[in-house]
């Protein structure tokens, strides 16, 4: 077969001959192996159609041959015998010469990630350099600065081209290449063939002045995950490559999150380099009297700078206490400060003796004022981090214009009434987290037998950047301004008030969230207020708060009570709602909430936990856009349950334990003219799985693991679930679970009958189990339950289930959980002092320990508990008469990210201990000490003097806040 070529005269065109061996094998049997075309069409050329077959014959201009391609300029024009003949034979890949003819002949190609290699290697070859310079367009476009906000090809093409530069000494495609690896890394860790870069690549990415991380910390995770998969596929680690050491050399290892670096004390790779990271974050989270002369002397600070380039927009310091303003300032300074000696000069002095505010100050806007690597950045997550201030902080991130949201978690010392200033001082911002420990003193769950306050008196015993900002450096103009703030968490803060409410509520116009959990000194007065003048909330977080029924009112229809007595209002407030949580208000009458719930169609997540009047407001609402419902704790019927789970389809969380009356029927169900639904458990749970896609649950009474295959469309995508007193999961359910529920990671049982069999069943099925508790459970479990390895747990709960623990039990444990976090062991009697040796040195990176009725683990003081030194949490109760006095405050100053900690005085080795002041307390937020009673054995009549065992008495609880401390004794053992 030939296609008809145009008339050209036969000495205006040469005839080019190309074999298409792709072609041949399709093709085998077939009579249509050749085609003759001509470039004069090559417009209309059918790529198809002239790929299909084996020989190629195209005709084509030799003017323009010579023209465009210096390979047919030499060819034609020099002294070659294919200069003097019509016919010549093309031995290269048909496709891509058939593109760069169609180039060389003006028609339109298109370079894309799977030709670019083939179009470049054919341009080389046959010399076209404007196809040549149209390649090296297009891989300059798509690796500049466009391609951070939206990478434009896969990794794997990035390093396919990367490669090819790499074989051919190609400077250009190799720096092109690394250098957008180098600024997307974010992007290219996340991305399934990271673990395929090759190591020179990624060398080279790491060294580069570009690289762009959120923190080192992922850097150090994205390095890690590569060696574990490549040295995996080799011979194995010696510590002795050269190559691969010096990927974890690159590491700053300074500026990792204590916890991630304690955590990496026991890896094959990072140990060596783990320890010394360990070393020097504790060195300096020490007074910055004693450690910033050696810090800051010497004259490479690299390891001490963060990673910010122009391209950053988000900068995660989370966890990481060794950071403060000084340290902060540091990494900040463009690197052009470090050619000023005098500038250099200055700012370490300031750094380590300044006492001026106006000198220390006028110095950071000198140094920031230059500074161009912080323009970018839209995200600061500051969370954890005792030693930043951030009222000082915020003076070095106001310098970034688009600045949007700031996460400063746990900043115990900074003030809610100053929010006012931040604001001002970073204009853009739209998302600020505030949150902290929510207070365990939430009125209507404790019985206070006695409270009183006092403000902290702080002895300063030096000064410097670090704590000379002060009101006066945070200053800002009282003239009312209106802000971007969208989204306000302000959990735990028991220092704000009814007045910073009211200020928030000025300049907070566009405030569509709201998280005030915990908030316990506000009024349903105050709430209401804020709710009144944000007209656009649509979500409220108010559990365990004073939000009342004038909030509600507020809320419903967005009018005050005098103005409620006018009437004529609509529920266009509620309406707007999507997420309402009022878990734990006690100030809620059952008509403002049927009220509220009948105007809330829109809501996409509830919370009524504790409230006691639901079932009423239940049959009010009409939404029909529920995904997450909590009535934990409530008197919900299982009809009124069932209403709302037939409307919402879309429910993806369901918590309902502790709901006894989810066993009767409703009686007045016939009275409101609703359909006959459900009004036994075994109905209702057949409708949850019928109607129902849940990723949560939270069962207690009513339910039976008879009910699990009626459940089981709803658990397909299940990954938490939690079964708690009188429901009964049993020996079938739990082992029945695996197989309904694949994708379980959080498991939690109380007061369930267990055995072995089942719990083993559970570990060797449940791969991505990452919550394990077992609390109050009986059956036949034994050690044989935990001898399976759970790769992915990083939080285990065993309460009074395994009284047989011994240190070998334990050992085994930290072999079989590596990646644990989180332990709390109740009732293991048979521990000993030796049990924190096993627990600190198996799990080097724990947050959080609790430990009571454990044997004699303190009867020797704690020593090697202190080792976790992420520790974040840490109660001792009933474990030993060995703790010294003065624990807490030696625990404080050891553990830099200690928040909590909680003691008994039974294990106190002189019968009490001290109490930190403001000085002595460091990160602390709150101290329990709980107090027990000697109280006569009543199993032996004939020796009441003889036999006596503690009982609690009371507790005494100590909480911080950034105005004052708060001392209370209450009944319960909290």
């Amino acid at each position: 077969m030939a296609a008809k070529a145009e008339n050209e005269d036969s000495d205006e065109f040469v005839t080019l001959t190309c074999t298409n061996f792709d072609a041949s094998e399709r093709n085998e049997n077939s009579d249509a192996d050749q085609i003759v075309i001509s470039t004069a069409g090559v417009d209309s050329w059918d790529l198809q159609l002239i790929s299909s077959h084996k020989v190629l014959k195209i005709k084509a201009n030799p003017k323009r041959l010579i023209e465009k391609s210096s390979y047919f300029r030499g060819l034609l024009r020099g002294n070659f015998c294919e200069s003097r003949l019509k016919y010549i034979s093309i031995h290269w890949d048909t496709e891509s010469f058939l593109c760069v003819l169609r180039f060389m002949f003006g028609s339109k190609v298109d370079i894309t990630t799977d030709n670019f290699i083939p179009m470049y290697e054919a341009a080389l070859f046959f010399g076209v350099e404007s196809l040549l310079l149209k390649c090296h367009v297009w891989l300059n476009k798509v690796t500049s600065l466009e391609g951070v906000q939206s990478p434009e090809f896969c990794l794997y093409d990035l390093v396919h081209i990367w490669n090819y530069g790499f074989e051919h000494s190609n400077d250009f495609i190799l720096q092109k290449s690394t250098s957008y690896l180098a600024r997307n890394f974010m992007w290219a860790s996340s991305c399934n063939s990271f673990n395929n870069i090759p190591l020179e690549l990624l060398c080279s990415v790491i060294k580069d002045p570009e690289l762009t991380v959120d923190s080192e910390k992922h850097l150090c995770e994205a390095i890690l995950v590569w060696l574990d998969v490549n040295i995996a596929q080799s011979e194995g680690w010696s510590g002795e490559e050269a190559s691969h050491a010096d990927l974890l050399k690159q590491i700053r290892t300074s500026l990792l999150p204590l916890r991630f670096v304690a955590g990496k004390r026991k890896s094959c790779f990072f140990s060596k380099f783990a320890d010394k990271g360990l070393r020097s974050i504790l060195s300096l989270t020490r007074p910055l009297s004693m450690i910033s002369t050696n810090v800051f002397k010497d004259a490479d600070l690299s390891h001490l700078r963060i990673r910010l380039t122009k391209y950053t927009k988000r900068v995660d310091l989370s966890s990481c206490p060794q950071f403060t303003p000084s340290l902060l300032l540091l990494s900040m300074l463009p690197f052009s400060c470090y050619a000023d000696h005098m500038l250099e000069k200055s700012i370490k002095e300031s750094l380590i003796n300044r006492v001026s505010l106006k000198e220390d100050v006028s110095l950071v806007s000198q140094v920031l004022g230059q500074m161009l690597t912080f323009i970018e950045v839209e995200e600061v997550d500051i969370s954890n981090c005792p030693m930043l201030n951030l009222e000082a902080a915020i003076e070095c991130f106001c310098k970034s214009p688009s600045l949007r949201k700031l996460r400063a978690a746990y900043s115990l010392d900074f003030k809610t009434k100053r929010l006012c200033q931040l604001v001002q001082k970073c204009p853009l911002l739209s998302d600020i987290d505030l949150t902290v420990d929510v207070t365990t003193l939430i009125p209507g769950h404790v019985s206070i037998v006695s409270s009183w306050t006092a403000l902290p008196q702080r002895s300063t015993t030096y000064f410097n950047l670090d704590n000379c900002y002060s009101a006066a450096s945070f200053s800002y103009t009282s003239r009312k301004f209106l802000s971007n703030i969208t989204k306000l968490t302000l959990e735990g803060r028991t220092d704000i008030r009814d007045s910073d409410l009211h200020d928030i509520s000025e300049f907070c116009a566009s405030l569509c969230y709201l998280n005030l959990n915990g908030c316990t000194s506000l009024t349903d007065n105050g709430i209401s207020e804020i709710i009144l003048k944000c007209k656009r909330l649509h979500s409220v977080l108010v559990c365990d708060t004073s939000f009342g029924n004038n909030s509600i009112l507020a809320l419903c229809y967005g009018i005050s009570v005098a103005e409620s007595k006018r009437g004529n209002y609509s529920h266009a407030m509620a309406s707007k709602c999507q997420t309402l949580h009022v878990g734990g208000c006690k100030g809620i009458n059952e008509t403002a909430l049927s009220e509220l719930l009948s105007g809330a169609n829109n809501l996409r997540s509830l919370c009524l936990r504790e409230i006691q009047l639901v079932d009423n407001a239940l049959y009010c609402f009409s939404g029909s856009f529920l995904e997450m419902l909590d009535v934990s704790d409530t008197k919900v019927s299982a009809a009124a349950l069932a209403y709302v789970i037939h409307r919402n389809p879309n429910l993806k969380c369901l918590k309902a334990r502790d709901c006894r009356h989810l066993l009767l029927k409703e009686s007045k169900t016939e009275e409101r003219n609703l359909p006959a639904l459900l009004h036994t458990p075994k109905e209702w749970y057949s409708e949850l799985g019928k109607s129902c896609k849940l990723e949560e649950i939270q069962l207690g009474w009513g339910f039976s693991f008879l009910y699990m295959e009626a459940l089981k469309p709803a658990f397909r995508t299940l990954r938490t679930i939690a079964v708690g007193l009188g429901g009964s999961l049993g020996q079938d359910g739990l082992t029945q679970l695996p197989d309904i529920c694949p994708s379980i990671e959080t498991l939690v049982l109380y007061f369930q009958v267990i055995t072995d069999s089942a719990i083993m069943h559970v570990m060797k099925t449940l791969l991505q189990l990452q919550v394990l508790a077992l609390c109050y459970c009986i059956g036949e479990i034994s050690s044989v339950s935990f001898k399976f390895m759970m790769p992915n747990l990083k939080n285990l709960r065993l309460e009074r289930v395994t009284p047989w623990m011994t240190n070998e039990d334990l050992v085994n444990l930290t072999q079989n959980c590596p990646k644990l976090v989180e332990l709390s062991l109740t009732g293991c009697t048979l521990l000993n002092s030796e049990s924190q040796d096993i627990i600190s040195s198996g799990w080097p990176g724990l947050i959080s320990i609790h430990l009571e009725d454990c044997g004699e683990v303190t009867t020797n003081d704690v020593v090697s508990l202190l080792d976790c030194h992420a520790l974040e949490d840490l109660m001792l109760r009933h474990t030993g008469p060995g703790i010294t006095r003065n624990f807490i405050i030696y625990a404080a100053y050891k553990l830099p990210m200690l928040r909590k900690i909680s003691l008994d005085r039974c294990d106190a080795r002189d019968g009490d201990f001290d109490i930190p002041n403001c000085d002595d307390r460091y990160f602390l937020s709150s101290v329990k000490i709980a107090r027990c009673k000697l109280q006569p054995c009543t199993f032996d009549l004939h020796n009441l003097d003889g036999q006596r065992t503690p009982v609690h008495k009371e507790t005494l609880i100590l909480e911080w806040n950034s105005e004052k401390l708060t001392r209370t004794v209450v009944k319960e053992r909290l």
